[in-house]
């Protein structure tokens, strides 16, 4: 029976999933109410499932959390991508590949690429009557979110998905060798169902190495669950098939190989995952702590050969938009950075965050087990989304797995956190969330260290007291008064 009421939860929670895709339709202003509820019943459901998942037995639980993953996974493929634009992107990429033709030499309205342009991408516009009688084209679709360009070459309106369709694409090259070699599959007529196809793998393919990895270590195989069955996961890593989910799946590689002492492996999945989204490079911190130079040499090394190609047939173009997209995120003036332009004026956050996540990887770096890096990794990481308060949940990607490698539960506040963001774009609520997140993983954190803690840490106050008070009594009076 507990292995029964686990399981009509997660099913309630892969339903949940499957309507709002089917339902919803993409995320507009006039869904945003509709989207909270939605997916806070999603968090529910998800919430629900995993306290009935502690009281399963042990010998259904593995079986219940890879079921339970390839149902709500299977729940998320039934729709389109719903809350964002960026798997257009990736499917042009693809196909532009394919054909021959570098993502970073022309931006999707050029008309050197007219003959390449898809339906499903590039919907014809339609006519409509202006007020003074003169005909117009408008790019609409009730579904979906449709941007408006002009051809390059014969200035004629341009109809598409693709976000920003007057700039190059943004991608680094592991991305964009993903982006091709699916779309190789496939061919350029088949819409955003093989992307998403395969983020449900990848996820499914994750969850079954969480499984076996807190098995082999004497871990809850439970704790598997907080990836596999996480609405974020599954709504951004499959629904909308962002690529961040690869670059946290390698990751997780990365971490794997590092901790079973394989650091040159390790340090090649780990310069694969900076080379599929940048920001994984702060996964860096926890890999170090025993031969970096192993790690450290064959990511560099890994990162260049990726960029070789592409850097081969369009030269310093490869950059894309990264530049234009730092200024217009606004992380150059520090105005974008949340969190921290609560407490500090805009000039001062970008040094600021810049000197705490430094001395957080520093003290990652040294603190981290060799054999056990992921409660660094979750660190850091979170630290980081913190810091940087990006608009986009989908970031937190990175931090889920391991989330579920440590079984800290409190740290999925972060995704929901940014979830807030999405959903309720008020500058006060998106602080009050961020805040409201770092005081539950602070008092779940107290709360896991026992009703002695304070006690403790006054302990580990004395005796380092202690200890530099014998050094001092060891050295001349001159310097012992210097020191006092």
């Amino acid at each position: 029976m507990r292995t029964l009421f686990a399981a009509v939860a997660v099913t309630g929670l892969a339903a949940s999933v499957a309507w709002g895709v089917l339902e919803l339709g993409f995320l507009r202003e006039e869904l945003r109410a509709s989207y909270v509820v939605w997916t806070a019943v999603c968090w529910a459901f998800f919430v629900v499932a995993l306290l009935l998942l502690r009281r399963v037995p042990a010998r259904a639980v593995t079986a219940l959390v890879l079921a339970g993953t390839a149902l709500v996974g299977g729940a998320a493929l039934v729709g389109d991508p719903n809350t964002s634009t960026d798997p257009a992107r990736y499917a042009w990429d693809g196909i532009v590949q394919v054909n021959g033709v570098s993502p970073y030499a022309h931006t999707p309205d050029s008309g050197e690429l007219r003959d390449l342009r898809p339906d499903w991408i590039f919907p014809e516009s339609a006519p409509f009557t202006r007020d003074d009688g003169t005909i117009g084209e408008r790019c609409s679709q009730p579904d979906r979110q449709i941007h408006r360009a002009y051809d390059t070459e014969t200035g004629d309106v341009v109809c598409t998905a693709i976000n920003r369709p007057e700039v190059p694409t943004i991608y680094p090259p592991a991305a964009e060798l993903y982006f091709a070699g699916v779309r190789a599959l496939v061919g350029p007529e088949i819409g955003f169902f093989p992307l998403q196809l395969t983020g449900a793998l990848l996820v499914f393919g994750t969850t079954v190495a969480l499984v076996v990895t807190l098995r082999r270590r004497g871990l809850d195989p439970r704790w598997a669950a907080l990836w596999g069955w996480c609405p974020l996961v599954v709504g951004e890593g499959i629904t909308n098939s962002h690529v961040d989910l690869l670059g946290a799946v390698l990751v997780v590689a990365a971490t794997l190989l590092v901790a079973t002492g394989r650091r040159w492996r390790g340090g090649i999945a780990l310069g694969a995952a900076v080379a599929t989204k940048l920001i994984p490079a702060i996964a860096a911190p926890a890999l170090l702590r025993r031969q970096p130079a192993k790690v450290v040499v064959a990511s560099i090394v890994t990162f260049a050969l990726l960029y070789v190609p592409y850097v081969a047939t369009t030269g310093w173009q490869v950059l894309g938009y990264l530049p234009g997209y730092l200024t217009e995120e606004g992380y150059e003036d520090g105005s974008r950075f949340v969190f921290m332009s609560a407490f500090l004026p805009d000039a001062w956050t970008t040094p600021v965050v810049a000197l705490l996540l430094a001395v957080t990887a520093a003290l990652v770096w040294v603190k981290t087990p060799v054999d056990s890096p992921w409660l660094g990794q979750l660190v850091m990481i979170g630290v980081v989304l913190v810091a940087v308060s990006p608009r986009y949940p989908w970031y937190a990607l990175l931090l889920v797995p391991f989330v579920a490698l440590t079984g800290r539960w409190e740290w999925l506040a972060i995704p929901l956190a940014l979830l807030v963001r999405q959903l309720e774009p008020y500058m006060a609520l998106q602080r009050a969330s961020l805040a409201t997140a770092v005081l539950v993983i602070l008092l779940v954190s107290i709360w896991r260290a026992g009703p002695g803690w304070s006690e403790r840490l006054g302990d580990v106050v004395v005796s380092d007291a202690r200890r530099l008070r014998r050094l001092v009594s060891r050295r001349p009076a001159r310097a012992a008064a210097t020191v006092d």
